[in-house]
């Protein structure tokens, strides 16, 4: 409705940490009340700066959301996501090494599932094919 007035939906970029433990989990995090799309499990990560490189972004928010300093990370996939509202761009990384113990230091619960288990979880719409993918590369 918005493009119909003359006004184009905002597009977010967006980075997305895959972080495996050691058994191959994956680590998802449950988004916070107050927030767009609250509720929902996603993959950690955030909202790029303006001009700040996509490893740099990542770097940040894993250390922001999780307390944990990424030290190899490598690009997994980009996507676009159009939620109606608001458009997304994602740059997804695999997160190779890091540092620290992650945590929720923003509150929100976290939980570590085999990939198999990722397609039977309320998800972000824009994560399937990020699951897609993960199931595809294994």
């Amino acid at each position: 409705m918005t493009e119909a007035l003359g006004f184009e939906l905002a597009e977010l970029d967006v980075v997305v940490g895959l972080i495996e433990d050691d058994a191959g989990r994956v680590l998802v995090n449950q988004r916070l009340p107050g927030r767009h799309m609250a509720g929902y499990w996603e993959f950690p990560g955030g909202k790029r700066r303006a001009g700040e490189a996509p490893l740099a972004a990542l770097k940040r928010e894993l250390a922001e959301e999780l307390g944990i300093e990424v030290l190899a990370a490598e690009p997994f996939m980009r996507l676009a996501h159009d939620y109606g509202d608001r458009r997304v761009a994602l740059s997804v990384w695999a997160v190779r090494r890091y540092s620290g113990l992650p945590r929720a230091l923003e509150g929100q619960p976290l939980r570590w599932l085999a990939p198999a288990a990722l397609a039977k979880l309320e998800l972000l719409p824009a994560d399937a094919e990020i699951v897609e993918a993960l199931a595809q590369s294994e």
